[in-house]
């Protein structure tokens, strides 16, 4: 929405955890020794390991990167 390829987002009371979601751009991008063109994004989560532990966090990033990559509908409510 605003152009931006990744940023930090700040935390503020009373959030424990805050997902920041840069553009998607065509990246080139190297699979199987072969170079191509892929969309990629950055995803950046900020929390407050008072009440989320750092592992947790890094779970759902890696619960998103799998459901953004092969869709099952798990994270939809």
């Amino acid at each position: 929405m605003a152009d931006v390829e990744h940023f930090s987002a700040i935390i503020t009371p009373p959030e424990a955890a805050v997902l920041a979601i840069g553009k998607i751009k065509a990246t080139p991008v190297v699979e199987n020794g072969r170079v191509g063109i892929r969309r990629r994004m950055m995803a950046t989560i900020s929390c407050d390991h008072r009440v989320v532990d750092g592992l947790q966090a890094a779970g759902f990033l890696q619960a998103l990167k799998h459901e953004l990559e092969e869709p099952t509908g798990l994270l939809l409510p």
